[in-house]
């Protein structure tokens, strides 16, 4: 049973192959974007301040 690449896919693989030093501008760029140290706490905190908001924010009958 095959399974089933897109192009894209097949061009990323390709490309990677033939440019393994993008994998390291990669792993920079993830971590300069999403890799960032999480603080609990401050999540924590942030949450239980949160206020909840009005069903229809543009209704002055609520």
């Amino acid at each position: 049973m095959a399974i089933y690449e897109s192009e894209h896919t097949k061009f990323m693989r390709e490309w990677m192959e033939k440019h393994p030093e993008q994998a390291v501008e990669q792993r920079q760029g993830r971590a300069l974007w999403w890799d960032k140290p999480q603080d609990l706490e401050a999540q924590k905190r942030a949450q239980e301040s949160k206020v909840p908001s009005k069903g229809y924010y543009y209704d002055i009958n609520h």
